[in-house]
C-alpha cells in the first residue's frame, strides 16, 4: 500500500536557467487542499488576539507566578484575563502620557514575566513596535540594537538595570524613559537621570496616566507588531519585521492543522510543570534532553527487574506505535503500570510537548513518544517565518527526526545547491528550503541590502538544507554556509555530519572541524555524563567526570562510538572524525559558543577551542576508520 503524503504539488519545478539554480516542485500542507486557511474572523492585528480572548473568557486564570514561602516555592497565584486588561490599559496609558504614540520603537529587557507581558500587550494596543531584548544577550548586543532600533522608551527587569547602565552614554541618545518591572535604587535613579532620562519603578509608572484616557489608534493588518533582533551567529543582530497580518496567519494555520488532526480534546522546571499541570508543553531540546537524561539515570539505578520491566514494556510500545498503532491504543497497561509516573512528572495532564529552536536528537524524541504518554511534535521555523512553519503530526511514527509537513499557510520549496551535491529534483529532493506566503517577514529594519538576498521573487531562503521524506515531512539535514574544503579538495558539509554522528548516545553534542590546510577532521564533544560514567565503572577506570573527559582510554571509547556511526551510515574516510577533545562544561552562551536558541557559534567556538585544535592536529592522532 502506498505510503500517504501529507503534502500536494502546486506548481512544477523548474531546471536550472539563467545562472540560477535549479528548483524543486512547490508544496503545500495536505491541510490547505481546498485553499489557505482563511484569517479568523475579527482578528486584524495582535492586539485582537488578546482583546477577543478578554472578551470571550474574562475571569479564567492567563498570567501566574509562583509564591516563595521561605525560600520555597508554593502555589501559583494567578490573575484573570481582565485583571491583565485592565493593567495593560494602565501601561497603556502612561506610555501615551510620557508622549510615545504609534511606530515608536519600545524595548523590553527581561526574563519572562507578568510584566513583560503587558508591557507587549500595552505596546500592542497603542501601535508601538515592541523590541525584544533578550535577557540571554550581552550589553553590547543591547547597545547595538536599542542604537539602530532607536529605542525610546525601555521597560526592564530589576536585575536588569545595571546591565542596561552599561550601554550608556551611547544608548542614551536614543531613550527617554526607562520602567523597571521592579524598584529603582536611589544610586539608579541619580545614574539616569544625569543623561537626562525618566526612570519609573513599575508602581510609580502605573500612576503616570491614571488620570488620562486615549483612544486606541485603528490597527491594519499590514502594520508592523515587532521587530525582533536574531541572535544571530555571525555579525551584528539584525531586526526581523513582523507585520500583525504574518502572525494573525500563523494562528490561522495552527488552527486548521489543529482541527484537522483532531486535537481538540533548569532546576526547578519539572517542580513548575508537576505544580502548573499543563496539557501542552512547549520546549527547546535542552530541556528535554535533561528530562531524558534524568530518567535514563533513573532507570538505570533501578533494580534488575525494574529494569527488565521498563525495557520489555518500552520495547512492546515502540513496536506498536511502528505498526501504526496511535500512541494511547499501543499499550494501554503499560502506560498505566510503567509510564504513568513519567506522565505524573510532568503534571499528569501533558496531551502535546512542542519541541523547536533547535534540533532535537532522534533518540530523545523516541524515547519520549514512548514514555511520556502524549505526543511529542517537532516544529520547524525562523524569525523571518513568524516561527513555526513545519510541525511532525501526532500518531505518525515515521515522522520521527523530522520537523514534519509544512503548516497550512505556507508555500514551500527546495532549491539545489550544486556545489554541496544537493540536487532538488533529485529522485530524493535535497537542496535549500525556500518558503513564501503572509508569515513570512516584511524585510531586515534599515537593512535592505540584507533583504534582497534573501527575499527573492517573493521566496525567504532560509539557509537551511532540507529532504523531503515520502510521507511528506522534512528533514533538516545541513546548513547551506557550513561547508568547507579539505587540504585533499574535498568538501565536507559540516552540520549534516553534526546531525549524523549527534546520533550517539555517549554525547550530548559535537563540534566538528576542518579546513583547507588540514586533511582530516576533527571535534570538541560533551559526552554524556551518565554513560561515560558507566562506561568507566564497566572497564575499571577511575575518576570523577572532569577526569574521565581528560582519559585517553574514555577518548578512544567516544571515537570508536562515532566510528561504529560513521560505517553504519556509509561516510566516506574523510568523514570520519580521527581526534577528539572532551569537554565536560556544555556549550553555553556564558561563553559565547551558542545562542539565545542553542544554535552553534562556529567563528566564536573555533576562537576559544583554537589551542585544543592546534593539538589535536600537531599530534595527528589519526586512528584507523
Amino acid at each position: 500500500m502506498a505510503q500517504k503524503s501529507y503534502i500536494f504539488e502546486v506548481e512544477r519545478g523548474r531546471e536550472a536557467k539563467d545562472g540560477q539554480p535549479s528548483a524543486g516542485p512547490v508544496y503545500r500542507s495536505f491541510f490547505a487542499k481546498d485553499g489557505f486557511p482563511a484569517p479568523i474572523e475579527g482578528l486584524d492585528s495582535c492586539w485582537d488576539v488578546f482583546r477577543m480572548s478578554v472578551e470571550k473568557y474574562p475571569g479564567n486564570p492567563m498570567l501566574g507566578r509562583r509564591e516563595f514561602v521561605n525560600g520555597k516555592a508554593g502555589k501559583y497565584v494567578w490573575r484573570s484575563y481582565k485583571e491583565v486588561y485592565d493593567l495593560v490599559m494602565k501601561v497603556g496609558n502612561s506610555i501615551r502620557s510620557c508622549g510615545f504614540g504609534e511606530g515608536v520603537r519600545c524595548g523590553i529587557y527581561g526574563a519572562n514575566c507578568a510584566e513583560w507581558i503587558i508591557s507587549m500587550e500595552a505596546c500592542n494596543a497603542h501601535g508601538l513596535y515592541c523590541v525584544p531584548l533578550y535577557d540571554t544577550l550581552g550589553a553590547g548586543a543591547i547597545e547595538f540594537i536599542i542604537s539602530h532600533a532607536e529605542i525610546s522608551i525601555t521597560f526592564v527587569e530589576e536585575k536588569k538595570i545595571p546591565e542596561l547602565l552599561k550601554t550608556f552614554p551611547s544608548a542614551a541618545k536614543h531613550l527617554k524613559t526607562l520602567v523597571s518591572f521592579g524598584k529603582v535604587t536611589p544610586e539608579q535613579r541619580e545614574e539616569v537621570q544625569k543623561f537626562g532620562l525618566a526612570i519609573y519603578s513599575w508602581d510609580e509608572f502605573l500612576q503616570v496616566g491614571q488620570d488620562q484616557k486615549f483612544d486606541l489608534p485603528m490597527k491594519k493588518k499590514s502594520d508592523i507588531c515587532t521587530i525582533m533582533y536574531t541572535s544571530g551567529t555571525t555579525g551584528d543582530p539584525k531586526g526581523v519585521m513582523i507585520s500583525n497580518e504574518s502572525i494573525i496567519t500563523l494562528l490561522a494555520g495552527v488552527k486548521c492543522l489543529l482541527e484537522s488532526v483532531n486535537e481538540s480534546d533548569v532546576k526547578l522546571l519539572l517542580e513548575d510543570i508537576a505544580q502548573l499541570k499543563p496539557s501542552i508543553f512547549c520546549a527547546v531540546p535542552r530541556v528535554l534532553d535533561r528530562i531524558y537524561s534524568g530518567l535514563t539515570q533513573k532507570i538505570s539505578s533501578g533494580g534488575f527487574i525494574k529494569k527488565m520491566m521498563f525495557n520489555f514494556a518500552y520495547s512492546y510500545k515502540f513496536h506498536n506505535l511502528k505498526k501504526g498503532q496511535e500512541h494511547v491504543e499501543a499499550s494501554p497497561v503499560f502506560d498505566k503500570i510503567v509510564f504513568d509516573k513519567v506522565k505524573q512528572a510532568l503534571g499528569g495532564n501533558v496531551r502535546i510537548i512542542l519541541s523547536g529552536a533547535a534540533p532535537l536528537s532522534t533518540h530523545v524524541e523516541s524515547f519520549l513518544r514512548v514514555v511520556a504518554c502524549a505526543h511529542i511534535l517537532q516544529g520547524y521555523g525562523l524569525t523571518e517565518t513568524c516561527a513555526g512553519s513545519f510541525v511532525s503530526l501526532p500518531n505518525e511514527i515515521s515522522m520521527l527526526g523530522t520537523v514534519g509537513p509544512p503548516v497550512p499557510n505556507v508555500d514551500v520549496r527546495l532549491e539545489s545547491v550544486p556545489e554541496m551535491g544537493y540536487d532538488a529534483l533529485s529522485s530524493t529532493p535535497r537542496g535549500e528550503i525556500c518558503m513564501r506566503g503572509n508569515t513570512v517577514f516584511s524585510g531586515y529594519y534599515k537593512r535592505e541590502d540584507l533583504t534582497k538576498e534573501v527575499l527573492i521573487d517573493g521566496w525567504f531562503h532560509t539557509g537551511d538544507i532540507g529532504e523531503w521524506q515520502p510521507d511528506g515531512s522534512m528533514k533538516i539535514i545541513d546548513r547551506k554556509k557550513n561547508i568547507f574544503k579539505l587540504s585533499q579538495g574535498e568538501y565536507v558539509a559540516v552540520e549534516n555530519l553534526e546531525n549524523i554522528y549527534g546520533v550517539v548516545s555517549a554525547i550530548d553534542s559535537i563540534w566538528i572541524y576542518g579546513n583547507s590546510f588540514e586533511s582530516f577532521l576533527v571535534a570538541v564533544i560533551n559526552p554524556n555524563a551518565q554513560a561515560l560514567e558507566r562506561w568507566a565503572k564497566e572497564n575499571g577506570v577511575t575518576g570523577d567526570f572532569n577526569s574521565l573527559c581528560e582519559n585517553s582510554r574514555a577518548k578512544d571509547y567516544i571515537l570508536g562510538e562515532l566510528a561504529k556511526v560513521a560505517k553504519e551510515k556509509k561516510l566516506k574516510g574523510f568523514e570520519f572524525i580521527k581526534a577528539v577533545h572532551l569537554d565536560p562544561v556544555p556549550f553555553d552562551m556564558e561563553r559565547d559558543l551558542t545562542t539565545p536558541t542553542y544554535k552553534k557559534k562556529r567563528p566564536q567556538l573555533l576562537k576559544y577551542y583554537q589551542n585544543i585544535i592546534d593539538k589535536m592536529y600537531k599530534s595527528g592522532s589519526k586512528p584507523s576508520a
